[in-house]
């Protein structure tokens, strides 16, 4: 699993107990999912459609950088299937895992769109390609 984000946890993402908040938490996987699916799609237009059950092992107090990881499961039509994981860089604890995230491509109309991709391309690769 490659980790991509870094968060601090600051006294704007806790709850009342004084932890991490896991709405705050789910945000931030849905956009970096979000942002990793574009990248990888190669479009701007993509939605999460579906997560799958969200199970939460451990917690982040503040001070705590907590790291985001994802990985493809699987390329569909217009689909990508991802897994996550959040650890405690502090605490060396998994604090979060999601087996499915599915993100689908859409064309200009809201539509799901095709878009050909069926394994995992690196920016570093797509740059030689093209004379970088």
């Amino acid at each position: 699993m490659n980790f991509h984000t870094r968060k601090w946890i600051k006294p704007e993402d806790l709850n009342p107990n004084g932890t991490l908040f896991g709405g705050r938490l789910l945000e931030w996987i849905d956009e970096e999912a979000a942002l990793y699916a574009i990248i990888q799609i190669e479009n701007q237009k993509v939605v999460t459609k579906y997560m799958s059950e969200i199970n939460f092992r451990a917690s982040a107090k503040p001070g705590d950088i907590v790291e985001i990881g994802l990985e493809v499961n699987k390329f569909g039509r217009s689909s990508i299937d991802l897994k996550c994981e959040v650890r405690n860089k502090m605490t060396y604890e998994t604090i979060i895992t999601i087996e499915n995230i599915i993100l689908v491509n859409l064309d200009e109309d809201g539509k799901p769109l095709a878009h050909g991709k069926t394994e995992v391309e690196y920016q570093s690769d797509r740059m030689k390609k093209k004379g970088f």
